[in-house]
């Protein structure tokens, strides 16, 4: 059965789009811990990342540290934390938090955001992206 970012890769399921290439999406965790929380994916489905071709993951972290400098640019925070936890979703997935406290960073506290807001957000950062 497809993991749901398998489904977001083939458009069954909607989402807050930031990044796209050939290999790679970027869109906005709907479930964030902070402002601008974003999930770097493969588009071919792979449930852990040791199991990704060591090739695949050093561009994946490449196109990952690219979406992270358009989240610096655009949410005001201190760093972007990366983050791999692969528990939630068998999906290899890349979190991108910005952050100014370690507490952002716990996956415990979430922040409620509108639908506007996430457009406004992945619109925001998208521009980064592509202005890079």
């Amino acid at each position: 059965m497809p993991s749901i970012f398998s489904k977001i890769v083939s458009g069954e399921i909607p989402c807050y789009k930031i990044a796209e290439n050939d290999k790679f999406l970027a869109f906005l965790d709907i479930f964030p811990n902070t402002k601008g929380h974003t999930l770097c994916i493969p588009k071919n489905e792979v449930d852990d990342f040791l199991d990704l071709d060591p090739e695949l993951f050093k561009e994946l972290v490449g196109f990952s540290r690219d979406v992270a400098s358009a989240i610096k640019k655009t949410i005001p925070c201190e760093k972007v934390a990366l983050s791999i936890v692969g528990l939630e979703v068998p999906h290899v997935h890349i979190h991108l938090i910005p952050i100014t406290s370690i507490n952002d960073v716990t996956f415990i506290n979430k922040v409620k955001l509108e639908k506007e807001e996430f457009v406004s957000i992945a619109n925001n950062i998208a521009s980064a992206y592509s202005s890079l």
